[in-house]
């Protein structure tokens, strides 16, 4: 009832100053985050973060303010100021800011969780962690000479509610984790393999049964064997060839060439100083070639553990499913409610989200998922003549419009007459995106997951978000891969 009073206190606050629209998110966050480097603990922080941000439009323009204090008196300083805010914007506006419609309501959303991460206690996970650390470093001393096993738990309870009805309750939960060791020998450079991939591991909108389903100890012996290998391997080629990405690499290439580009905030130029604009302009809906006929991208906020799924965005838009890129052609945007608007789209694809009450939300990637083109990933191996698979992130770079790009990873294997061959090390591939995506022939199945990363970075002041891609296995022809040339 106290969360009620407050969000009734602001919303008739901003309609009194003059406010046409206004909404209000109450926000309380936790964070746990723990590292193990070399058997010492490096990290172990339990954050919690409780406050409020006001959005308003009044004579036209936007504002906004937030803060930490929870109070009436706050609630009115808040509510003056981003009404003040929005007067000053509308003033400057050629034309006033329009969104497309919504469904009112009033609901709740909780992640399904089987074990509260911040009920396991904290010993339990150093333990868990220094165990991971203390095997890695004992398989091989001589060679392994960097160890690494990280956890982190996030937690969220959100109030939103405005000014046409709405009001949303929603307690949003993931963790994960993973480990990373380094070989050094005295004849080669150094190597890392990571587990269960890059980027601190691997994340999930569950509980803690996330992080235990892992298996951490179960690959140390794998991904340091693996690591002491690298130091041996050959170079990887370079050629052009046939080339293989597994899940974790693709699901970065899907962030950064699909995901990125398809936010239409970026296309309209209001996101472009922080980390680009976009090649996938609105002249190009509906009749731009992505890839190829094998190459479905959707915005999925509705799949169980999508660590971008959720019940709701932070404009009180349902969680939906949206189709970005449709049997190769280009279909869709990621919008807000006012970009939507200002394109002539019917709705928001629902992905408004800030990492603070206290920030502006923007709009960011859900879970943007290549649907499975119906391969098995072994029948993929088989079927490849010739080709290199490349797993697990290692390097990424590309351009302001999301064109030309250039990736490397930790390992790759070489592929002759569909069998598995020889390691290499240091493997890079790069692309032009559409030409890239249209030469994908085939995606499989089997092993189709979501994979979680908890740290994509947008706007100014910079926010951090977290973000879910499911992909598996997927080909591609004409690949560059190797050493760049002129470098």
């Amino acid at each position: 009832m106290l969360v009620r009073n407050s969000t009734d206190y602001a919303l008739g606050t901003c309609r009194d100053l003059g406010a046409s629209y206004a909404d209000i998110r109450i926000v309380t966050i936790k964070d746990e985050d723990i590292s193990i480097k070399l058997g010492n603990i490096s990290v172990m922080e339990l954050r919690k973060e409780i406050g409020f941000g006001i959005r308003c439009l009044a004579d036209g323009g936007w504002g906004f303010a937030g803060s930490f204090d929870i109070s009436n008196g706050e609630i009115r300083r808040v509510a003056e100021l981003a009404v003040k805010i929005a007067k000053a914007s509308g003033s400057t506006r050629k034309n006033p800011v329009e969104l497309v419609d919504v469904k009112t309501e009033t609901a709740s959303y909780s992640t399904p969780i089987k074990k509260d991460p911040f009920k396991v206690p904290t010993e339990q996970k150093v333990e868990e962690l220094v165990e991971v650390d203390k095997k890695l470093g004992e398989h091989n001393p001589g060679l392994i000479k960097f160890t690494k096993a990280d956890y982190r738990g996030h937690s969220e309870d959100k109030t939103f509610a405005n000014t046409d009805g709405a009001y949303i309750t929603q307690k949003i939960v993931f963790c994960g984790g993973g480990f990373s060791c380094m070989a050094v020998s005295p004849s080669a450079p150094p190597q890392i393999r990571s587990y269960p991939g890059s980027f601190r591991g691997d994340f999930s909108t569950s509980g803690y049964e996330f992080f235990e389903s892992r298996k951490l100890l179960d690959n140390v012996e794998r991904t340091a064997d693996e690591a002491i290998a690298l130091t041996k391997a050959k170079q990887c080629p370079t050629e052009k060839t046939t080339l293989l990405l597994d899940g974790h690499q693709l699901m970065l290439q899907i962030h950064e060439s699909c995901g990125h580009p398809t936010e239409l905030d970026r296309v309209l130029g209001t996101e472009a100083a922080y980390a680009g604009t976009s090649f996938m302009t609105v002249d190009k809906l509906n009749s731009l070639r992505y890839g190829s006929e094998h190459v479905t991208m959707t915005s999925d906020s509705t799949i169980p553990g999508g660590l971008g799924t959720f019940g709701y965005d932070d404009e009180g838009v349902k969680a939906k499913r949206v189709e970005l890129v449709k049997d190769g052609l280009f279909v869709g945007y990621q919008s807000s409610r006012e970009t939507a608007a200002l394109v002539g789209l019917s709705e928001s694809s629902g992905g408004m989200r800030a990492d603070s009450p206290q920030k502006l939300p923007l709009i960011r990637m859900v879970n943007i998922n290549l649907e499975p083109s119906g391969w098995i990933r072994d029948d993929i191996i088989e079927d490849t003549k010739r080709g290199i698979l490349m797993s697990t992130n290692k390097s990424w770079s590309i351009d302001d419009k999301r064109l030309n790009f250039q990736f490397g990873t930790e390992i790759a294997w070489e592929i002759v007459d569909g069998e598995i061959g020889q390691m290499f090390k240091n493997p890079t591939y790069t692309g032009i995106t559409p030409e890239f995506w249209g030469n994908m022939d085939a995606s499989s199945k089997d092993d189709w997951r979501v994979w979680g990363t908890p740290n994509c970075g947008k706007g100014q002041p910079p926010q951090v978000m977290y973000v879910g891609h499911g992909c598996g296995t997927a080909r591609f022809h004409n690949v560059r891969v190797g050493i760049m040339e002129g470098k």
